[in-house]
């Protein structure tokens, strides 16, 4: 290994650091930008999510009405709808 050669090479650069840039035309590197388009059923989608953000979770009418017919005495259960309702609920839960 010559060290005198290295420090002849070195004197005759200098130490500069070097610089190095990227040029992205110089590689044949196409600049592109990024681009985002929903299909239709998406856009559906949030029509229908904003339109149930609008929606009340309660529909405070329908329980007021519930109520007075309960107070009155006028609200009434099959009782044949109650126990289809039931066997249904308890078959789900023993699956």
């Amino acid at each position: 290994m010559r060290i005198g050669a290295y420090n002849q090479v070195s004197q005759v650069y200098g130490n500069k650091p070097v610089k190095k840039s990227y040029n992205a035309s110089a590689y044949g590197v196409a600049s592109t930008t990024d681009q985002v388009s929903f299909s239709t059923v998406g856009k559906d989608m949030h029509v229908a999510k904003t339109a149930l953000k609008e929606v009340p979770d309660v529909r405070q009418d329908r329980i007021n009405a519930l109520k007075e017919s309960i107070a009155n005495g006028t609200y009434h259960v099959s009782a044949e709808s109650f126990a289809d309702k039931l066997i249904a609920a308890f078959d789900e839960k023993s699956i």
